[in-house]
C-alpha cells in the first residue's frame, strides 16, 4: 500500500470554481482508496475550520507538508501546475527525492 499525496487547485477566484476543485480532488482520492493505496486529501481540511476557526493558513500549510514528507507519491492534480501550494508541493516533492506524477484527465 503506497501512501499517495494528492496536490492540486484548492483555492479559486470564485465559489464555483472552489467547491469544483474540492470535487475533483476527492474524487481523485475515491480512485487511490478503490486502487487500494492511501490518499492524503488536502481538501477535506475544510473541515478543520468547523471545530477551530483560528487555524491559519500556516497551520494548514505546515500540516501538509508533514504528510507530504512522508508519503511515497506525489500525484498532480490535472491543470493544477500554476497552484502557488502545488508549485511548493512539487518542489519539497523534489528536493526529498519523491516521485511526482502528473494525473492525466
Amino acid at each position: 500500500m503506497k501512501r499517495i499525496y494528492l496536490a492540486g487547485k484548492y483555492n479559486a477566484n470564485n465559489i464555483i470554481d472552489c467547491l469544483s476543485n474540492i470535487h475533483d480532488g476527492i474524487k481523485m482520492a475515491v480512485k487511490v482508496l478503490k486502487q487500494g493505496d492511501v490518499p492524503f486529501v488536502p481538501w477535506l481540511d475544510y473541515q478543520f475550520h468547523f471545530f477551530d476557526p483560528t487555524l491559519t493558513i500556516d497551520d494548514y500549510y505546515r500540516y501538509s507538508m508533514a504528510w507530504l514528507e512522508v508519503s511515497d507519491e506525489v500525484w498532480v492534480l490535472p491543470d493544477s501546475e500554476n497552484s502557488k501550494g502545488t508549485q511548493a508541493e512539487i518542489k519539497r516533492a523534489k528536493e526529498l527525492g519523491i516521485p511526482v506524477i502528473k494525473v492525466v484527465k
